[in-house]
């Protein structure tokens, strides 16, 4: 840093050069108090870009958690089909779910809002990796939201 470059284009010419520095740099300066010199562009550009990537994990997590409920429903009657690993991929994804929750419990309103629509894309998935037709799988998810996330719940063999 010069006498002649202001920290701040200093810290924003950090976060393309070097980003694990300027996070420290930021967060050391926010810990020191000194509002003035921190990248602010940058710094909300990131804090928002957590925020998409909490959604971002949360709809994946539900995506696989759907598609193997899914699977588990429709295909545990075909032996030669079925793995161990689904019950451990739908305590996984759950657990990973829960913690999602507990940690940003204000994401409980996105998990319900994309619900929907993660049921629909985990149901052509599951038709994609089963080789069941669409048609095996409802329109509408025969799981609710609580089932869902419920470590206890397994949807009857269909």
């Amino acid at each position: 840093m010069t006498a002649t470059q202001p920290t701040a284009v200093t810290n924003s010419n950090l976060y393309n050069e070097d980003f694990y520095l300027w996070i420290e740099t930021t967060a050391k300066l926010l810990k020191n108090g000194n509002f003035a010199e921190i990248d602010l562009t940058n710094l909300i550009e990131e804090i928002e870009s957590m925020g998409r990537s909490e959604k971002r994990a949360l709809k994946s997590n539900l995506l696989v958690l759907l598609m193997h409920l899914l699977k588990y429903k429709y295909q545990l009657y075909q032996p030669d089909k079925c793995s161990n690993s689904w019950l451990s991929t739908i305590f996984e994804h759950r657990r990973r779910l829960k913690e999602e929750l507990t940690e940003s419990p204000s994401l409980k309103k996105y998990f319900c809002d994309v619900f929907k629509e993660s049921y629909q894309d985990a149901r052509k998935q599951a038709s994609l990796e089963t080789g069941l037709s669409l048609d095996t799988f409802p329109v509408d998810s025969p799981f609710t939201t609580e089932e869902s996330l419920n470590q206890d719940y397994l949807p009857e063999q269909s």
